[in-house]
């Protein structure tokens, strides 16, 4: 495969190269804001992909990092340490699980969601080692999170991929049904596929799923990576649909900006035995301070009520928006939204947006025709306006 050689006016001609990124160097962040290198401000609804709940730099974040820092910052997963203890207690507490893993990345608990039910399928369903996903899921980067989502072509990408994983379809429960084999230890799902377009599962799909699962005595895996933590306008998405999981996956917005995930349980499903999992950085104090200091500021049933008025403000924006210019119109839940555009123009907004004067609008473009968007979960009514009105600059200059 032929690359572009680097040039030394690419301020990444140091990198791998992974992706293509704007030339664009940012420097500061606060709140919905970030800053670059040449002192332009952009109003930032990407936020990490989901990943900052309380926007840039908030002080809560750094004032747990500076206190955790003068403490202790790993004394190593062979040891308890008290923030470790404090985040597992208030995600059981906040949530219908019993039991909890910490880690670091969302592809790492959702391997760790894997490695949980292929464990308990071995001695509860006979050797059961299939995880059944759904086509257009994205669960992360490893290679067995790459054979687990539904990604077009990712299977090519490097062979051989890890086996184990089958695909049924989002809303249909019948696609699942026949899915099912005495080989199945679980269904792993979304219940908003992010990286598909923010397409939502139906409701009533998630129910018949849940019923279904139960009935067959497989686990139901929810990967909450992205829609976890208040993202939705509940603590988790999970309660929007009236079910419970037995086994989550959360991450993204759970560490506020750095780098957290965590597994969870219900006590049932508790199956590893000593030595089965772990990691040198799971549980250590310095991210679990931070993740505890996030939880017990989005978790609150005030906090929780402003995402969701938010939410519907931002719906109804861009309802609007798609109505003034002609698209198709807009979907998602709670602060995790797409903007359906009539072609594949998406690519060109997003670069039309950060270019808008004299500050820029910074979106995401998970597919060639959406527009996804992911503010901060405290982000104001005044800062939404204005990147809804940003939006529109954008989309004039592209749609005429």
């Amino acid at each position: 495969m032929d690359h572009e050689a680097p040039t030394m006016t690419d301020p990444g001609h140091d990198l791998i190269t992974i992706t293509r990124r704007p030339d664009t160097v940012f420097v500061s962040g606060q709140g919905a804001w970030l800053t670059d290198e040449g002192g332009k401000r952009h109003l930032d609804l990407v936020q990490g992909w989901a990943v900052n709940s309380l926007g840039h730099s908030p002080a809560l974040i750094t004032q747990a990092l500076l206190a955790q820092s003068q403490r202790l910052l790993n004394p190593s997963p062979a040891y308890y340490n008290r923030p470790l203890l404090d985040l597992a207690g208030r995600l059981v507490d906040s949530s219908c699980f019993d039991r909890v893993f910490l880690a670091s990345s969302g592809a790492e608990a959702n391997e760790g969601a894997v490695k949980l039910a292929r464990r308990w399928g071995s001695s509860m369903r006979s050797g059961a080692n299939e995880i059944i996903g759904f086509e257009q899921a994205f669960h992360g980067r490893t290679l067995a999170m790459m054979s687990a989502s539904g990604k077009p072509g990712w299977g090519e990408i490097y062979p051989p991929m890890p086996g184990g994983f089958v695909k049924a379809r989002l809303n249909d429960i019948a696609s699942v049904e026949r899915a099912i084999t005495p080989l199945t230890a679980a269904v792993m799902i979304e219940f908003v596929q992010g990286e598909a377009g923010v397409v939502v599962a139906d409701p009533g799909f998630v129910r018949e799923l849940r019923a279904l699962t139960a009935e067959r005595g497989v686990l139901l895996i929810a990967d909450e990576v992205q829609t976890g933590i208040g993202r939705c306008g509940h603590a988790f998405a999970y309660e929007h649909f009236g079910i419970e999981p037995d086994v989550m996956t959360l991450a993204k917005g759970l560490g506020g900006g750095v780098p957290l995930a965590a597994l969870l349980c219900k006590e049932a499903f508790n199956c590893f035995l000593p030595g089965d999992q772990g990691g040198t950085f799971c549980g250590n104090p310095l991210m679990a301070a931070v993740g505890l200091a996030v939880v017990n500021e989005v978790c609150r049933e005030e906090f929780l009520a402003g995402v969701r008025e938010r939410a519907a403000q931002l719906s109804a924006g861009l309802q609007a928006v798609a109505h003034d210019h002609g698209l198709v119109g807009e979907r998602g839940l709670g602060l995790l939204r797409a903007l359906v555009l009539p072609s594949d123009v998406a690519g060109e907004v997003v670069a039309a947006a950060q270019a808008l004067e004299p500050v820029g609008l910074l979106l995401n473009a998970p597919r060639p025709h959406l527009i996804r968007l992911m503010p901060a979960l405290n982000i104001s009514a005044a800062e939404m306006d204005e990147g809804l009105a940003l939006l529109r600059r954008a989309l004039r200059e592209v749609l005429g």
